[in-house]
């Protein structure tokens, strides 16, 4: 079927550009999350550093990538250059693969976590602005949740590929590590030869604004405040599987049950994105909310390894019906001409808070103990959605 406009439309009536999209971050995550879940464990077990050092490495890095994703999605506004941004991004995350293989201290990790966070900075706010485009506003919802869905397949097969590996190369993280980097190189590829973009004329681009968030409207900036309370809370994802291994999980099984999380959240976030365009963008987000609350506090009160291994994947649900919702629901707030500088702030936010966040969940932790950490999470979850209801930012 045609859009109109001669671009084909692919998977469940989407843009081509948002199917390939979907098949880069495949390709991504499966090198991301080969290398994610056991970084936690190499970097305690291995290269003896603290639950502290996880949410400094954690939280610098993803600050890293925030800082850069505001630059990148103004600069891709104002060049027109989505598809160049974009593949420079993944290249830059790729080259990391092989530094983090070598690394002897957590230091050199932080550094290996830098460069890949550099390439995620240059790279997210052009892709989100390419599937806005994309895609028509009814379908917001089912395309951004495909895109997490296609990008959390990824996430499956990349442990999946990971406990394969350990199970034939005993223990052998570094060769793990090593072998993430080959379909990271074949994602820039698909990106050069698959994805198009229309160019922007000299015209266009000359109208565009400085840079400066001074031209988006009250709804926009009041979603922003609620996006950066419930970020403080929203800690890296590492905390969840140090508590899968502090409540008995071997880290041979680590790759399995973040396994079965991502399966749960691929499955669940294209319906998700789909129930979000009938019902509404913004009571899918309040839901959102709610629900990352209540999980967290089933988390935090969980005693033996067989709640880890149910509220792992509930955790996935979560991710499900909120992570594509939360930048859909963006999608509406932002205006036509400034779509990936309103991308680039809004990542810009997330990241900026996830290094008080990590470092708070590491610090709670280490002082009080997991529990603490995830109640912490909870809490600032429940107010994020006091925030929402009652700043009520946009129609969605």
């Amino acid at each position: 079927m045609d859009r109109g406009d001669g671009e084909k439309r692919y998977f469940l009536g989407l843009n081509r550009n948002v199917f390939y999209t979907g098949i880069v971050s495949m390709l991504m995550d499966v090198s991301s999350e080969m290398v994610y879940p056991l970084l936690p464990l190499f970097l305690t077990t291995v290269l003896g550093a603290t639950k502290t050092a996880v949410g400094i490495i954690e939280g610098i890095a993803e600050t890293t990538a925030s800082i850069l994703k505001i630059f990148s999605g103004w600069l891709s506004d104002k060049l027109g250059k989505r598809k160049l941004l974009m593949g420079a991004g993944y290249g830059i995350s790729a080259a990391s693969r092989p530094l983090i293989a070598v690394a002897t201290a957590w230091s050199h990790v932080l550094g290996a976590r830098f460069i890949d966070r550099v390439g995620k900075g240059t790279r997210t706010a052009p892709r989100d602005a390419i599937i806005a485009e994309s895609t028509d506003k009814e379908k917001l919802g089912l395309a951004f949740g495909f895109h997490r869905s296609m990008d959390t397949v990824g996430a499956i097969i990349g442990p999946g590929i990971a406990f394969l590996i350990l199970l034939f190369f005993v223990g052998n993280l570094r060769l793990v590590f090593l072998l993430s980097t080959i379909p990271a190189v074949i994602a820039v590829l698909v990106i050069m030869f698959l994805i198009t973009e229309k160019k922007r004329t000299k015209e266009e681009a000359a109208r565009l604004p400085r840079f400066s968030i001074s031209d988006f409207d009250g709804p926009f900036r009041r979603y922003l405040v609620v996006v950066g309370v419930f970020s403080l809370g929203y800690f890296a994802d590492a905390f969840v599987i140090l508590r899968a291994e502090d409540l008995g999980v071997s880290s041979a099984l680590i790759p399995i049950i973040y396994l079965a999380f991502n399966v749960v959240y691929a499955l669940s976030s294209t319906p998700m994105g789909a129930l979000a365009d009938r019902i509404g963008l913004r009571r899918m987000v309040l839901a959102g909310f709610i629900y990352y609350s209540f999980i967290f506090v089933l988390i935090a009160f969980a005693t033996e390894t067989l709640h880890i291994w149910v509220l792992f994947p509930l955790y996935g649900i979560y991710k499900g019906m909120s992570e594509g919702t939360l930048r859909a629901y963006l999608a509406t707030l932002a205006p036509p001409e400034r779509k990936a500088t309103a991308f680039g702030v809004y990542h810009t936010v997330v990241g900026l808070m996830l290094l008080p966040a990590s470092v708070i969940a590491g610090y709670l932790w280490d002082t009080i103990g997991p529990e603490a950490t995830f109640l912490y999470g909870s809490g600032m979850s429940a107010l994020a959605a006091l925030i929402f209801v009652v700043f009520r930012p946009g129609k969605g």
